[in-house]
């Protein structure tokens, strides 16, 4: 099952913030975090951000940040370990299979996707990796 450090997630703040929050209201059955955590850490963040209430529809609660500064992403980050941290959470884990795509790609764009999958013929691991990262430095 992928999981993801909270401390040393391995990836930038602002994707950090984003991948959390996404994981927060995704429809996951499987992940480590209470479902009224999760509504309250993207409740907070969302306050961070916005001045309206949170949406209700599940489809709406997407935490836009390009109008963000440095100071909200910081602070998005900090709630989110505040949070996580006070339930005890030190890594998020879940278990999702991967879905097939929503929507078709356009046909003026399907001779790039096949280009890009001679290019890359292996199914990319930073995606869904299939087992957590490894510690070891010694390597590379």
């Amino acid at each position: 099952m992928p999981q993801l450090d909270i401390r040393n997630p391995g990836m930038p703040d602002l994707q950090f913030v984003l991948f959390v929050t996404a994981l927060c209201t995704a429809n996951l059955e499987n992940i480590n975090v209470p479902q009224a955590l999760r509504t309250s850490i993207f409740d907070r963040c969302w306050a961070l951000v916005n001045t309206d209430a949170p949406p209700v529809n599940p489809k709406d609660r997407v935490l836009d940040l390009r109008q963000g500064t440095d100071l909200t992403l910081e602070a998005c980050l900090s709630t989110i370990r505040l949070l996580l941290g006070e339930a005890g959470i030190t890594h998020l884990v879940w278990d999702h299979p991967v879905s097939n795509p929503t929507h078709e790609s356009s046909p003026a764009v399907q001779p790039l996707i096949d280009r890009l999958g001679q290019l890359y013929p292996d199914r990319p691991e930073i995606v869904d990796p299939l087992s957590p990262p490894s510690d070891d430095r010694s390597s590379g």
